[in-house]
């Protein structure tokens, strides 16, 4: 008994030494030991916790190893979760431990301990775990590297899951705040169009995160509006699904304008709505008219159906349609 109290008794130690600098040393196997240890005394707590005696034992040794703040017996129990929380908050932890970590607290909910499994859902995956450290330079028209990190760990995690949308992702995108996740979700539809993993597995990853993304209106609307137009004129290219449901918000959107005849401009039928404004409109059919020949040619179809729909007008300020495809053609011109 005398030796596992002197394991307890280095337990300070070792959450100290996972929050300083020095795991810049640690490679993935030290890392693995670290967390072995956490689970190591998860399970010395739970044999322990129906023996009065040994746990007053123990909570003697961890206040004598840090007595100006001394952990506690139960703090024992989640000893797997101080340590990852530990070294997910350090960011001198090596990119290759960083992954083994990634690894580790991404285990399916089965392989994980319980407690382990909110910690990665609250913390790791709520941020997709911190990315890597040390990634390449971006590339010309690729999202930055922290993004394309997150988008490619979100995508490894969904190539483990069985087909359909798994419970997990709702909660992890709806934790990370939304402009974040949705930057997320895009880079991981465009990372699947790129290649370089298995076709089969990548186009059921893009399945499930379109089925996320479509299949509420709302989170949809807020996907647009919260995205820039060339990123949703890339992804439009890409995907059918997005490009027709985009195309139809947008008309929605562009209905709710009134032409104000003192301004000379249209604006939003009630400023406090959640809807694009002139310029915003213009902009986003701008570059989706801007794309690839068959997304170009889709959307102007669009504007010049619209435009006979509403009257078929030849001058400004009738239909907001007209005045739309006359400023896109403009563009398209220069």
């Amino acid at each position: 008994m005398e030796a596992v109290l002197g394991q307890v008794e280095q337990l300070p130690a070792l959450l100290a030494v996972c929050r300083s600098a020095l795991v810049r040393a640690w490679d993935p196997p030290t890392l693995e030991r670290a967390l072995d240890w956490g689970r190591y005394f998860q399970h010395l707590h739970d044999r322990l916790r129906a023996r009065p005696r040994l746990r007053h034992a123990v909570g003697q040794r961890l206040r004598r190893a840090r007595p100006a703040a001394p952990l506690a017996f139960g703090q024992l129990g989640r000893c797997a979760e101080l340590l990852g929380l530990a070294l997910l908050e350090n960011r001198a932890l090596p990119p290759a431990a960083c992954r083994r970590l990634l690894q580790r607290l991404l285990q399916p909910p089965a392989a994980r301990p319980g407690r382990l499994a909110l910690l990665a859902r609250r913390k790791a995956a709520c941020c997709l775990l911190e990315p890597l450290r040390s990634s390449p330079p971006r590339s010309p028209g690729g999202p930055e590297p922290r993004l394309a990190a997150e988008a490619g760990l979100l995508l490894g995690r969904l190539r483990d899951e069985p087909p359909g949308e798994p419970l997990w992702l709702g909660g992890v995108l709806q934790q990370l705040p939304r402009p974040r996740a949705f930057r997320v979700v895009a880079a991981a539809l465009l990372l699947v169009r790129q290649g370089g993993g298995p076709q089969q597995e990548e186009e059921a990853g893009a399945g499930t995160l379109l089925s996320w993304l479509l299949e509420d209106a709302e989170r949809f609307a807020a996907f647009c509006q919260q995205l820039p137009g060339s990123l949703l004129a890339s992804l439009a290219a890409h995907y059918s699904q997005i490009s027709e449901r985009y195309l139809d918000l947008l008309s929605g959107w562009g209905s709710s304008l009134l032409y104000d005849p003192l301004q000379g401009q249209w604006v939003k039928s009630c400023p406090d709505e959640a809807e694009l404004s002139w310029e915003e409109l213009r902009e986003r059919f701008s570059c989706l008219c801007k794309g690839p020949v068959m997304l170009s040619r889709q959307t102007q179809a669009a504007l010049k159906l619209l435009k006979a729909r509403d009257g078929d007008f030849q001058v400004c300020g009738l239909s907001v349609w007209t005045d739309l495809l006359l400023e896109v053609e403009k563009d398209l011109r220069k």
